[in-house]
């Protein structure tokens, strides 16, 4: 097997412009849902708000995530995605409108809230197609042999893009305003648009023009719940996502609990995406395709430990670095997890099986933070999120038992066989 180059994917010229295109949209989708988060709490005073933020987004990503990942195996990559930033960026434009302080002065907070939510909602219909489609558009530019160290540096750029969001939203919102910092991130989603025009449109992988759409989706269905890897990759993600989403009470902690204003609570939406890059960047150095179904149930498990102590913590810091463990913990989980689908998914059904992973992973955090809204209104904020990382452990623990054979999975002869191919 050839010595590894953790850089060895970052030689490809369209895959660097990839990666800025891919950071820039990070940004500003984590610093628009940071700086809306803020709005509505500041505005409602309500845990269950922040919820509705989620929920609103989740329905329609989840109701067009299969026809998404229908049309971006049928469609060229590039133009489609250019069609998402643009989308995007009408939202962000919209909110930055209606964020201007002579409308928050004069409207009623029931029709900005309304507002808010209307452009969230729209939202979910870009997302569900900008997932599928990234997806695909990155095995156009990397050779198969490289999709692991693809996998890292992407996820890398994703987290990156997490990390500076929400701490440039919470340092933002205090220096110029909700307004202006919806500015920046209309700023953002140009400088993505514009990133992209350096990339060659790819070829389209699927020809199979005359399947109609339903097969077409079916067939996309099929293929994950009988690849078990995949399903059960995303199963056990989905749940702890699901359950451990505590990062959408955060101003919650940040103005009742823990008492830090919008700068703490710009470090606390931070401090798990700054875990996460860190552990990406290492990850380049030690790849983590051996043992990989035991490596992702003890991360996902210690992921779950560090909500439990996030969520018991009255103390700040050791609420930043619980957050921040939960990072690597969940860095780890997201690169695994990449790793697998790229290896083992078909060329000709990648948006599909994109789509089907973000109605599985994309969904769940937007569920998770409804789910901690919900719980968070009935048995209080504190509780919600120790009872969330429970589950979660809860849920590893099932995993492990159930499937023997996830434990047992092993990566290396995927990549032994793509290297072979290339």
């Amino acid at each position: 097997m050839a010595k590894l180059d953790p850089y060895a994917s970052l030689k490809y010229r369209e895959f660097n412009i990839f990666l800025l295109v891919r950071f820039a949209m990070v940004f500003a989708w984590s610093m628009q849902f940071v700086v809306i988060e803020w709005e509505v709490y500041s505005i409602t005073k309500d845990p269950l708000s922040l919820g509705y933020i989620g929920l609103m987004e989740v329905i329609p990503a989840v109701l067009m995530a299969l026809f998404a990942g229908h049309i971006a195996d049928r469609s060229e990559k590039k133009g489609l995605l250019m069609k998402c930033i643009l989308g995007f960026s009408v939202i962000s434009l919209g909110l930055f409108l209606l964020t201007w302080p002579r409308i928050v002065g004069s409207w009623p907070s029931s029709t900005i809230l309304t507002g808010i939510y209307i452009l969230v909602f729209l939202g979910g219909f870009v997302r569900a197609f900008i997932g599928p489609t990234i997806f695909s558009l990155i095995a156009l530019i990397i050779p198969k042999k490289l999709y692991p160290n693809a996998a890292t540096w992407n996820s890398t750029a994703g987290q990156l893009g997490r990390v500076l969001g929400p701490a440039l939203a919470g340092f933002t919102i205090t220096v110029i305003s909700v307004h202006w910092s919806m500015c920046v991130i209309f700023g953002f989603s140009l400088l993505a648009f514009v990133s992209l025009l350096m990339i060659e449109k790819k070829p389209i992988m699927n020809k199979e023009t005359d399947q109609s759409i339903w097969n077409s989706l079916g067939e996309g269905l099929s293929f994950v719940f009988k690849e078990k890897s995949i399903l059960g990759a995303i199963t056990l993600d989905m749940i702890a996502v699901l359950f451990g989403g505590a990062v959408a009470l955060l101003p919650v902690f940040a103005q009742d609990i823990l008492k830090v204003g919008s700068e703490g609570f710009g470090i606390l939406r931070a401090a798990p995406a700054v875990g996460s890059s860190i552990i990406m960047f290492a990850s380049a150095y030690f790849p983590l395709h051996k043992k990989a179904g035991m490596k992702l149930l003890a991360v996902v498990f210690g992921f779950g430990v560090c909500i439990v102590i996030f969520g018991l913590s009255k103390i700040f810091w050791v609420s930043v670095i619980a957050l921040f463990f939960s990072g690597v913990t969940d860095g780890i989980s997201m690169i695994i997890r990449q790793t697998i689908l790229q290896l083992r998914t078909p060329d000709k059904m990648r948006g599909r099986v994109a789509a089907v992973n973000s109605i599985f992973i994309g969904s769940s955090n937007e569920l998770g933070a409804f789910e901690s809204g919900v719980t968070a209104r009935l048995m209080g904020t504190v509780t919600a999120v120790v009872f969330g990382g429970s589950m979660t452990l809860i849920t590893v623990l099932a995993t492990g038992a159930i499937l023997p054979s996830f434990r047992k999975l092993d990566l290396q002869k995927d990549l032994e066989e793509h290297e072979k191919e290339a």
